[in-house]
């Protein structure tokens, strides 16, 4: 697409984005929504409609060229980013859930799933490539030295020459008696058509009937073969077989448009370093042209200051310090004797600052018996100036950034014409307003440095003429200064102690690579976890079903709650902090596969944790704590970083067999200590799998990881369409012959992991040769999955009763309980309407 393509794209996301602002900013605060379900179809539109702006806004960032709307772009972006988290985040408040459904206002909204897919922003690695590349390759020496490390395992099979001779003798003797057969039977065949022939004699046909009937058959093949054509031309129409398979990749349309996708971004990098390069030159003409005339007239209109200040107070006034401004109070506009009883005021603020701290204290006891009495008031009927209960949306620390993103938008950009620029390069006029005050800045440090001295001079010149001395005054304020950094001294936190202060962090990254904690991941995206979505949700949990999630939910959350905050530090710091997630589900459901994807999305370092990788590493308590500080130590300087740890439950069983020597209770203490000192500074995600949770006692393994995240075996939806991309995927061919329909219905309880096994299993390279005479048929997967053991419907059923005694489900269902007494009017936002409402119902009865 075009620059003004992606600008008219922009425009319209910013147009949407402030109308919602107006929503997110009312004039009057709102009234608190009573009802949880009302409150709840606010905070889903509001989520779509973010979804559908920042959708709008990833594609415009990644392919506008222009530098300097990219900052505006970027800055926008993020707070949207974060913002849509903080609104998930309300929705698993409110709704005691990760999982939601959104069918229902789909379809008031008029959309279809694919538009509220949350897309992942391609800057997350982009603008990190350079790194990320230098990283692999030395990742990738590290491994080279080493060496494969499964060599003795390899070589168990060991055969002699002879036994060796004797086996290549047999199978080409094989070889040489099925070529002879062949000549055989090719030699016995053509003998039977001679002999046919002979027996027949010469045909008899009339040569007027001959050719009827050829015409005959052939305009029937004519006519047979434009029919089949234009019956699947339809089909392919409709939707209902896929299109065939081009030729060659490179010219297709979606290739083109790749191409032209990443020439946009080589653009961009060569804009950027032209931006970067003339921040630096414009600033240095202006140094030169303009910076002795600044210099000057700041300078007069502080002389100008200090005589009208001795005009109409008289005596000379107090510079003000560096860390209140210095000059830069001065050119407020304000009169000389408003400046100087706000400089005293500041003063006077100063020391009355502990005084006030001993009524605060006293206050705030107040407040809290206060609060007691109108508790037990509200017991007894209420008062009037109590508050309205109900859901309050609470305040959002992205809609300010969102805001003056937006007025930015609107002041430079929404009616700026560029029909000149069609290059797309920076302007150099933003450029100079920039640069300009930061030359004034830089200037009026310089500018104070020489005013203080000369003010100075005038009060020693006045003071020997009136015979005074003022000092004072400058030995208060060096007391002031003294008692602030003590006072910051005094709230410093004692630091952890750094167990390697003496090696460099690329020994450090080496070392854990070498002992095998530090992985490669292979290439996988979260593109490749496939599933269908669940349009049938919130049809369900209105007849008070629990559904199922499915693959396309699981999807959507370790994408709001792993990749998003991750990817950028921005929204890492301001948003909800997420530091743990723990993916719990059957065998082959893809849990691995999402920790793998999360580390590719946003180029983070995978440091594998499991009780098995760690076994016979790093021993004794000594080397636990090494362990864990190399790891958070590295993780925190080359973050983002990933910590995962497989069968997690393991860490946190009654019993474990004295056989076991995994150790698998070796971080149970340790880990958990350290992960209450990560901060929204730090970049880390730990990230813990586990097939079976239940086995694990649940207080301490919900106390560890926030957020659990439960994969389910697909639905029949989701088995449809993962039949037909693995088959694809596999260099297979899907035809009419091959009843994917029927295939999905059969194998119910199957994971993605057992039907990629059947599938590799199948599509072997000699079947793959043979799909053009032989196309693929749905028995033909049969076989291998009749090995495999299914997902039961009883083991989802334990997933599901376990999920129910988590700390969250415990909450969903005293809120379900309480909106069943309620009987569905008059819920709180958060379970709390549930007194209120048996309360108001006994009254009623009275009545």
């Amino acid at each position: 697409m075009s620059h003004s393509t992606y600008n008219k794209q922009w425009q319209e996301a910013q147009s949407s984005l402030m109308d919602l602002l107006q929503q997110e900013i009312p004039e009057q605060p709102p009234k608190p929504e009573k009802d949880r379900l009302a409150a709840f179809q606010l905070l889903a539109t509001m989520y779509i409609k973010y979804i559908q702006i920042f959708r709008k806004l990833e594609e415009c960032y990644d392919q506008i060229v222009h530098p300097q709307k990219r900052r505006v772009l970027r800055h926008v972006l993020d707070g949207t980013m974060g913002r849509i988290l903080e609104l998930k985040h309300e929705m698993v408040n409110l709704e005691f859930s990760e999982y939601h459904y959104f069918d229902d206002v789909l379809s008031d909204l008029k959309l279809t799933p694919n538009d509220v897919e949350i897309p992942i922003p391609k800057f997350f690695t982009n603008e990190r490539y350079d790194v990320i590349k230098e990283r692999e390759k030395l990742l990738g020496k590290i491994l080279a030295k080493i060496g494969p490390q499964e060599k003795e395992d390899k070589e168990e099979l060991k055969m002699s020459l002879e036994d060796a001779i004797k086996l290549i003798q047999v199978h080409e003797r094989a070889r040489q008696g099925r070529l002879r057969a062949k000549f055989m039977k090719e030699i016995r065949e053509q003998e039977e058509r001679d002999r046919v022939a002979q027996t027949r004699g010469a045909p008899t046909l009339d040569p007027d009937v001959a050719a009827c009937r050829i015409q005959k058959v052939w305009k029937g093949f004519a006519q047979r073969r434009r029919t089949k054509k234009e019956r699947d031309e339809e089909m392919i129409f409709i939707g209902m077989a896929p299109p065939p398979l081009p030729t060659s990749i490179k010219n297709t349309p979606q290739a083109l448009a790749l191409k032209t996708e990443a020439t946009r971004r080589i653009t961009q990098s060569n804009h950027e370093n032209e931006y970067q390069q003339a921040l630096g030159t414009i600033k240095e003409k202006i140094k030169e042209t303009e910076g002795p005339d600044i210099k000057e007239t700041m300078m007069d209109q502080i002389r100008q200051w200090f005589i009208e200040c001795r005009d109409a107070q008289g005596k000379f006034p107090e510079y003000p310090d560096e860390d209140d401004g210095g000059s830069a109070l001065i050119f407020k506009e304000k009169s000389p004797e408003e400046l100087e009883a706000e400089l005293n005021d500041k003063d006077g603020d100063k020391k009355k600052k502990d005084k006030k701290g001993k009524k605060d204290k006293k206050d705030k006891k107040k407040d809290k018996k206060g609060k007691k009495d109108k508790k037990g008031k509200k017991g007894k009927g209420g008062d009037d100036e109590e508050e309205e209960e109900g859901w309050k949306m609470a305040e959002s620390g992205f809609v300010p950034s969102v805001n003056e993103g937006t007025e930015k938008f609107k002041s430079v950009w929404m009616t700026r014409d560029e029909k000149e620029n069609f290059s797309q390069k920076h302007d150099a006029e933003l450029i100079k307003e920039e640069k300009r005050k930061e030359v004034e800045e830089e200037i009026r440090i310089q500018v104070d440095e020489l005013m203080r001295a000369e003010l100075k001079n005038l009060k020693a010149a006045v003071d020997r003429d009136k015979g005074k001395k003022g000092k004072g005054k400058k030995s208060g304020k060096k007391k002031k200064k003294k008692g602030k950094k003590s006072g910051k001294k005094g709230k410093k936190k004692k630091k952890e102690k750094d167990l390697t202060p003496d090696r460099t962090i690329e020994s450090l990254y080496e070392e854990l690579v070498k002992e095998g904690i530090i992985v490669r991941c292979p290439q996988i995206r979260l593109s490749n976890f496939e599933g269908e979505y669940s349009y049938l949700g919130t049809t369900l949990r209105q007849a008070n079903i629990e559904p199922m999630p499915s693959l396309s939910d699981v999807r959507r959350l370790v994408t709001e709650f792993g990749i998003l905050p991750l990817g950028s530090q921005a929204v890492h710091e301001q948003a909800p902090l997420t530091k743990s997630i723990l993916l719990a589900g059957p065998r082959g459901t893809g849990k691995k596969m999402l920790v793998q994807a999360i580390c590719n999305e946003v180029g983070a370092n995978m440091f594998d944790l499991t009780a098995a990788n760690i076994a016979g590493k790093y021993p004794g308590k000594d080397g636990l704590k090494m362990l864990i500080h190399l790891v958070f130590k590295v993780g925190r300087e080359l973050q983002p970083s990933v910590i995962y740890i497989g069968d997690c439950e393991r860490m946190f069983k009654k019993k474990i067999p004295k056989t076991d020597p995994t150790d698998p209770k070796r971080l149970k203490k340790e880990l958990p200590k350290i992960m209450k000192g990560v901060k929204s500074d730090d970049r880390l995600l730990l990230v813990g799998t586990s097939r079976c949770p239940f086995d694990g006692e649940m207080k301490p393994l919900c106390s560890l990881y926030q957020r659990i995240i439960l994969i389910p075996r697909p639905d029949y939806a989701s088995r449809h369409l993962l039949w037909r991309r693995l088959i694809l995927k596999n260099n297979g061919v899907i035809t009419n012959i091959l009843d994917v329909s029927s295939l999905s219905k059969v194998t119910d309880g199957y994971t993605p992991g057992h039907m990629l096994t059947a599938i590799t299993q199948v599509l072997t390279e000699r079947r793959i040769q043979t799909l053009s005479k032989k196309p693929l048929q749905s028995v033909e997967f049969i076989a291998p999955l009749a090995r495999i053991d299914p997902i039961y419907k009883e083991e989802e059923e334990a997933f599901k009763g376990w999920y129910a005694k988590t700390p969250l489900g415990k909450k969903r269902a005293k809120a379900a309980q309480a909106d069943d007494d309620d009987g569905g009017g008059g819920k709180g936002g958060k379970g709390k309407g549930k007194k209120g409402g048996k309360k108001k119902g006994g009254k009623k009865k009275k009545k």
